[in-house]
């Protein structure tokens, strides 16, 4: 049998083995989609990166660019050597994260960070200040995450986190395991009170094995003490697991549902399949990836109805590849009415704008991903219609489920990077676009986190 493929566009990516700038495409086989790239010192290597052909087609949104107003550096050596961001890149900040310290109270065997491995010094309150102000200069008072390491472990947290406020900053999220959460009730009012809008609660799924796998102890009680002491201080909370094929990606339907139950305390679902940094020796398998058609499929078979295919949607932010989002108002009844719809996009599209993307998905996080001063009561009596109860709930009762596929050395793909809209603020000041930030090659070497 002659396995044949398909050129669907030019790109370009790294070699995952020394992490050179090389020329890619992505092709299409078997109803697939691959980005394929070939090294002349080290070879080729072809990675899954889409599986749906016909999903694939008509998810592709073109866009006008929204290059950087004040570039922080110079196009020397090109995409991905040059971060600051550089004039070649072509989205704003939409977040941008702070990682205000590298130590940690967990040891998980999945780590973005490498967190806990022998941690610099914890960079002070006068550098985080400077951060603050960088990003204001250069992009505005964009959402700000402050992460890590694990941010709690801090014991000025609150002063980070008001010092921002203080600056201009409306929306500022922590993303943390939960652990200091849920050890102490007060805790997440002293927070709360400092001005802390939000937190991405690392949550992996709703079994005890899950967690042993990738956090490496059970959890499950301590993030459900995270939630609810959460929730009784205003604190809206998102969960995030990490996906991986074999450990808990027959969980999704139970984690949706879980976060229902503590809805609208927790806000939504973010889903990330998980991509793999750090030291590789043998390199990931096409099995061992889940790509952003798989987790939507997974969302919708395993929600009983509660979501339909055609409520999930690209990301008006980030490049379409990268993303997925759905958003729906609960009603009393439990059912889930969604507020977006995926259009599918003929090749005759107008290209979107990129700058109102970045400011819409702003928005809608500042908006929807905190918890409300008072749940308005809705009324279930004869004369209040189902459209009257789905407006009101529609101001205290969103929920949203979404997903990101974060791209590591295998699946890095440049014309995803350059449209990227999360940002990593380096140690010495830079905006770094996520996966830049954190790539690393086959032997676990950054091209910047510990480098700067």
């Amino acid at each position: 049998m002659i396995n044949t493929a398909q050129i669907l566009s030019p790109s370009e990516s790294v070699c995952p083995e020394c992490l050179a700038l090389l020329p890619a495409a992505r092709v299409l086989r078997d109803d697939a989609v691959y980005l394929r790239k070939t090294c002349p010192e080290h070879g080729t290597f072809e990675t899954i990166v889409w599986r749906g052909a016909e999903s694939y087609a008509g998810w592709v949104r073109p866009k006008t660019p929204a290059y950087p107003e004040r570039p922080a550096t110079a196009v020397t050596h090109g995409c991905p050597y040059d971060c600051g961001l550089c004039a070649d890149h072509r989205q704003q900040t939409c977040t941008a994260l702070l990682e205000i310290t590298q130590r940690c109270n967990l040891h998980c065997p999945v780590c973005f960070a490498d967190a806990a491995h022998q941690p610099p010094p914890d960079p002070d309150l006068a550098t985080i200040e400077s951060w603050y102000r960088m990003l204001l200069a250069s992009n505005g008072p964009c959402n700000v995450q402050l992460s890590g390491g694990e941010p709690t472990v801090r014991r000025d947290l609150p002063d980070i986190i008001r010092l921002g406020r203080e600056l201009g900053f409306g929306f500022i999220q922590i993303n943390s395991n939960g652990l200091r959460l849920a050890e102490d009730p007060a805790y997440a009012a002293t927070l709360r009170a400092a001005g802390l809008s939000s937190v991405f609660l690392q949550f992996d799924g709703t079994e005890s094995t899950i967690f042993e796998a990738l956090r490496g102890r059970p959890l499950l009680q301590q993030k459900i003490a995270a939630i609810e002491n959460c929730a009784a201080n205003d604190i809206g909370v998102i969960l995030v697991p990490v996906l991986k094929p074999g450990v808990n990606d027959h969980n999704v339907g139970e984690i949706l549902r879980f976060a229902l139950r503590y809805a609208p305390a927790v806000r939504g679902v973010h889903f990330q399949p998980i991509s793999y940094f750090g030291r590789y020796p043998i390199a990931p398998t096409d099995a061992d990836r889940l790509t952003i058609p798989d987790v939507m499929r997974l969302v919708v078979d395993q929600s009983d109805g509660l979501v339909a295919p055609d409520a999930l949607a690209p990301g008006g932010c980030e490049n379409a590849l990268c993303s997925f989002h759905g958003n729906f108002v609960l009603m009393p009844n439990g059912r889930l009415i969604p507020w977006s719809k995926n259009e599918p996009q003929g090749c005759g599209c107008q290209p979107t704008s990129a700058a109102e993307g970045a400011a819409k998905a702003r928005s809608f996080v500042a908006s929807n991903w905190i918890a409300l001063d008072a749940v308005v009561p809705v009324s279930n009596g004869p004369s209040l219609g189902e459209w009257d109860v789905l407006l009101q709930r529609a101001k205290t009762h969103t929920f949203f489920i979404s997903g990101m596929a974060f791209q590591d050395a295998w699946t890095l793909d440049l014309e995803r990077l350059r449209d990227c809209c999360i940002h990593t603020v380096s140690p010495d000041g830079r905006l770094i676009p996520f996966c830049a930030y954190n790539l690393t090659d086959r032997n676990g070497r950054a091209l910047y986190r510990e480098k700067i």
